[in-house]
């Protein structure tokens, strides 16, 4: 844990850079296009998120005028956490080695940022620079509330497209209205969906519930100094 200013300052400037460059890159910008399916992603829902609160952070930061810890939204701070972990996660179990996948896409700018580069740092920034003992027990829990508001997003979405399968998203490798595998019904069924939605929601929740205890167990060895 640090309360260094400058410390912060640098990290955090180091982070929201790239973080905008994954941003710039997950809208398409960097092929001279303009992805207008974006936001059916939630590895993009949830690096727009990190990338709005780090900035927020270095904007605390640049204020501030004597050292401390950052205290930007902590409990805000913790769900978009656990999005860009489970984004990473995911992505990198289930997702870059999929079927049919060109492993040419794990290899985008936007794709290493957002997936691998963004989570680790927006991380290890939580570690560094915001105080530890913070986090409440309910937080996991309530964090589990992001990923199934994005769920509800992708079956609004597909209801407003009257679940038209055919639609493609700009890779042209899955249904627009079923941006992942495990979301889409013609490949694993209702039961198989369910089955998916609680299995990442569980590993959501004890995820957060590992970084609860991480924070909890760092405070009491920082007390016994």
């Amino acid at each position: 844990m640090s309360k260094s200013r400058t410390a912060q300052l640098i990290f955090q400037s180091f982070s929201c850079a790239f973080g905008l460059i994954g941003v710039v890159g997950s809208v398409g910008l960097f092929n001279y296009a303009l992805y207008w399916d974006f936001y059916t992603y939630f590895t993009n829902i949830s690096t727009f998120l990190c990338v709005g609160v780090m900035a927020a952070e270095l904007v605390q930061t640049a204020r501030k005028r004597e050292d401390s810890y950052v205290t930007v939204a902590p409990r805000l701070r913790f769900i978009s956490m656990l999005g860009a972990l489970l984004t990473c996660l995911v992505f990198n179990l289930l997702l870059a080695g999929e079927e049919g996948r060109d492993p040419a896409l794990n290899y985008r700018v936007e794709s290493i940022m957002c997936h691998v580069l963004l989570p680790v740092l927006y991380t290890a920034d939580w570690f560094l620079f915001y105080e530890r003992g913070r986090t409440r027990w309910s937080w996991p829990l309530l964090s589990a509330l992001f990923p199934l508001a994005y769920c509800a997003l992708v079956w609004v979405h597909a209801l407003i497209l009257r679940f038209d399968s055919s639609i493609m998203n700009y890779n042209g490798t899955d249904p627009l209205i079923y941006p992942y595998f495990f979301l889409n019904p013609d490949q694993q069924g209702a039961a198989g969906i369910a089955r998916w939605i609680g299995i990442l929601l569980l590993a959501f929740i004890v995820l957060g519930y590992l970084l609860y205890a991480a924070d909890h167990l760092l405070r009491r060895k920082a007390g016994r100094r």
